[in-house]
């Protein structure tokens, strides 16, 4: 008990030398494995170093699945660990490399190994940063049903002009089918303009004209939702933070707090200003 006690404050604490210096050979040996199995794509680079490169990527395989039955040993709450994200990710990272001796190729999904760099956030007391990734998703998930009558709008604009585009081009043009031109038409509602496919009659390039025109107008939605949302969100949060405690006075508590740190008491909302 008294081992696995320590090894569990070395893995999943920061507050201790040791801990923090586990976290940060972590971390690079994470860097590196990712970079090999790069640099193992390059063809170049596999002719003369592949196997240098091979060694080095079962190194570090074997290195992180020792690291993952070590967590899941001494882990508090040993299944809690396994189904949370870190646990899932930390599974994924050592997956490819054994798969790849079933399915060929498999092992570039090793890249998967760069979430695990997501800990640098704890190992860096960078916190803080993940109050503004909850603002963030706070803005998106009350947006949700503007976006989603946005995209329904969108898919119905360019199934429409998609088949119009049948229509009016033909198989001559390239426009083979129906499901081709609703490509073409994302393609060109998206202002990206491959090229593969374009109109060859006036008619077909005015409405492709009317389209591009429209693709502007698409990006900027979203954006205008999102955005306002976004400062909703904000303001909601800086008006929580600067909260005070009616019973003794302290200010700043966190956004998400329902009672006062200090004394216990219920915090009472901020009224909202008046015009």
């Amino acid at each position: 008990m008294g081992l696995r006690k320590r090894l569990g404050d070395i893995i999943f604490e920061t507050n201790t030398p040791v801990s923090r210096g586990f976290d940060v050979v972590l971390l690079w040996a994470i860097l590196l494995s990712v970079l090999a199995v790069m640099l193992e794509g390059v063809a170049s680079i596999q002719v003369r170093f592949g196997t240098a490169l091979r060694v080095l990527e079962w190194s570090f395989t074997g290195l992180f699945t020792v690291e993952y039955l070590v967590r899941i040993y001494s882990a508090r709450k040993r299944l809690r660990y396994v189904g949370s994200f870190f646990g899932i990710v930390d599974l994924l990272a050592v997956l490819p490399s054994y798969l790849s001796l079933f399915f060929i190729g498999s092992q570039y999904f090793i890249v998967i190994r760069a979430l695990r760099m997501l800990r640098v956030f704890r190992v860096l007391k960078l916190v803080r940063f993940l109050g503004e990734a909850s603002v963030l998703s706070r803005a998106l998930r009350a947006s949700r049903e503007k976006i989603v009558v946005f995209l329904v709008a969108v898919l119905t604009i360019v199934v429409i002009v998609g088949s119009v585009m049948f229509l009016v081009e033909g198989e001559a043009s390239g426009y083979t089918n129906i499901p081709v031109s609703v490509y073409w038409a994302i393609v060109t509602l998206a202002t990206v303009g491959y090229g593969d496919i374009i109109p060859t009659t006036p008619l077909g390039r005015f409405l492709a004209a009317i389209v591009m025109i429209l693709g502007y107008g698409v990006i900027a939605v979203p954006t205008g939702i999102v955005t306002t949302e976004l400062a909703r969100v904000s303001r909601e949060n800086e008006r929580r933070q600067h909260q005070h405690c009616h019973h003794c006075g302290l200010e700043e508590h966190d956004d998400d707090a329902v009672f006062c740190r200090r004394c216990g008491e219920r915090l009472a909302p901020e009224a909202e200003p008046t015009a």
